[in-house]
């Protein structure tokens, strides 16, 4: 017995996961049976219960039985409709009823996308399947794509078909081989599924030729022109897996040993490919950055620090993996397009920071071991970074925020490092280090990454993530989750690094208010007796009592004051940081639990 004998959709999920884009899915009436759209045979004995009953004829216990007797023929789907509706137009208005859901069979989740189209729309946005051919005439599927920021190219006539994206070059290709119930164009009848259009051969053999093929939900008895396409194809240079509930019957059994289709049993189209779909994320996630390999770029950037010589390495060994971050930021996973959606936030929060790891760390090892010479190449990443996030303009507005999300994690990890080492000049060239805007005024670092200065700190966003809902700073304490995670790298493993931290996000603080002159910040301060008197972000430690009275100690005292004001805080003014302390006190005050 082999390892995988037993365990075929494993054996699937390696396969498309291992040929990414390679697999076309084909899709039948069963894959819509669990929501709630009949199929063709159970359309077919509503049919002939409604024409009977029209006719005065009494309900029926088994109404394929009465149609038997009552013609001597097998109900049949295609000669019924035919009988019924002379015209495509007729055809397409009754199936109309059994496709389209009211408001109560949306209220009940009837007649929308399964869990199977979520699975399938989620795995072609992590650019597992790029191609899907369906018998279907619902929108399901491009119902789901859309829900998951997919807009696909659909083809359901020839006439789309001609002026389609080509399907080398669409992300999505999605063709309705029978039509779309909204068109009266639509295939029904044996006579219109026994041949396709010349234009619909040539491309199905294209698909069949060239890729691997995933079949569900698919009998293979009825479709002629279907099942003639997959005679036509003898090349088996993908693998072709075909599911089902139960054994195949003899047409589908004859198409499945042309092509040499793997059978993989299953209880439904549901659950297999949700379960397809969670494997396939699974083996990606386990090839995210080996935890030994980030461990070796930190080491590396340690060892690259303590010699003058070795300086030229250390810049590539950064702008190396800067470059590798920026390219997997592109992925189609990370597109700012498709609705809001909890989990999807969640992955996304958790696979940049996979994506950030690494550079993050070593970002945190230079502000922790560095001599200032760093500084450069630190900003130049960051703002790299940033901007290629910046490029794209359109799509969800928490998409588009969250792109950044990398750049933040380096820059809070640079200045995390920076902070244990209490390296206070350069942490605050880091702060307010320029950071230039297309046709606009040129800002600082910390108004453009830090907390809610941030764009991708907005709404209460951070307070979607996991045991995040209550709290006051959610952003602010989800990274500093992140950087206990990474500490090891940058500052070891004192039991203070919570203090570290917030001490971080304080002088941060300090450095966003110096944008406020003197006077100004003075004259507010007079006019508001009491309440806050000047805009700043404040993280965790303006809630954490403890934290707070430890750090206004520390900054009214004589030595951090000289060392602060040294570095360049505060405007070099003594005044300029008691004002600071105090509006961190009011702060304090209105944030305490």
């Amino acid at each position: 017995m082999t390892l995988l004998q037993s365990d075929p959709i494993t054996q699937l999920a390696f396969s498309v996961y291992e040929n990414k884009g390679v697999f076309a899915v084909l899709l039948g009436s069963g894959l819509s049976r669990s929501a709630e759209i009949p199929t063709g045979w159970e359309i077919t004995l509503d049919l002939v219960r409604r024409v009977a009953m029209a006719q005065g004829t009494e309900e029926q216990a088994d109404w394929a039985r009465w149609y038997r007797d009552k013609t001597g023929q097998e109900p049949n789907y295609s000669a019924l409709l035919e009988e019924i509706a002379s015209s495509p137009e007729e055809r397409r208005a009754i199936l109309h009823r059994y496709i389209e859901p009211s408001t109560e069979d949306r209220e009940e989740g009837r007649k929308v996308p399964t869990k199977a189209h979520h699975a399938i729309a989620r795995l072609v946005r992590s650019g597992h399947i790029r191609v899907i051919i369906t018998t279907n005439f619902d929108r399901l599927m491009e119902n789901a794509l859309r829900e998951q920021g997919v807009e696909p190219t659909v083809v359901a006539s020839v006439d789309a078909l001609a002026g389609a994206e080509p399907l080398v070059h669409s992300r999505c290709y999605l063709l309705k081989l029978h039509g779309d119930y909204k068109d009266a164009r639509i295939l029904n009848t044996d006579q219109e599924l026994s041949t396709y259009p010349g234009s619909y051969d040539r491309l199905l053999d294209r698909i069949f030729d060239e890729h691997g093929l995933i079949v569900c939900g698919w009998s293979g008895e009825w479709d002629h022109a279907l099942r003639a396409a997959f005679l036509r194809a003898p090349n088996r240079r993908y693998p072709v897996y075909w599911s089902a509930r139960g054994s195949l019957g003899a047409g589908a059994t004859e198409l499945a040993e042309h092509r040499d289709a793997k059978i993989i049993p299953i209880a439904g189209a549901d659950e297999f490919f949700q379960t397809l779909q969670q494997r396939v994320e699974t083996l990606e996630q386990s090839q995210r950055q080996n935890p030994l390999g980030v461990e070796l770029l930190v080491n590396s950037t340690k060892r690259y620090l303590a010699k003058p010589e070795y300086r030229i390495q250390l810049d590539e060994l950064f702008s190396q993996e800067a470059e590798r971050l920026v390219a997997q930021l592109d992925d189609h996973s990370f597109a700012p397009h498709g609705q809001w959606n909890q989990d999807e936030f969640r992955s996304r929060v958790s696979r940049y920071e996979a994506l950030a790891e690494p550079l993050a760390r070593m970002a945190g090892a230079l502000g922790r071991w560095g001599d200032g010479n760093e500084l450069l190449l630190l900003l130049e990443i960051i703002k790299g970074i940033y901007h290629h996030a910046e490029k794209v303009g359109g799509g969800l507005k928490v998409w588009l925020g969250l792109r950044s999300y990398p750049a933040v994690l380096i820059f809070t990890a640079y200045g995390v490092g920076l902070t244990r080492a209490q390296r206070w000049q350069t942490l605050h060239e880091l702060l307010v280090a320029s950071w230039p805007r297309e046709r606009r005024e040129p800002r600082r670092l910390v108004s453009a990454l830090f907390l809610w200065s941030w764009k991708g700190d907005e709404q209460d966003v951070w307070k979607q993530l996991d045991g995040l809902g209550q709290r006051k700073t959610p952003l602010s304490d989800h990274l500093l989750d992140v950087m206990s995670s990474w500490r090891s790298s940058f500052a070891g493993v004192s039991p203070d690094f919570e203090l570290v931290f917030e001490r971080f996000e304080t002088v941060a603080a300090l450095a966003f208010l110096e944008e406020t002159d003197e006077a100004s910040l003075e004259q507010a301060a007079s006019n508001t007796p009491q309440g806050l008197f000047a805009r700043m972000p404040v993280g965790r430690a303006g809630w954490h009592s403890s934290s707070a009275t430890t750090l206004i100690h520390e900054l009214q005292s004589e030595a951090t004051i000289a060392a602060l004001l040294d570095a360049g805080f505060a405007r070099k003014s003594r005044r300029f940081l008691e004002l600071f302390v105090k509006s961190f006190e009011r702060y304090v005050a209105k944030m305490s639990w």
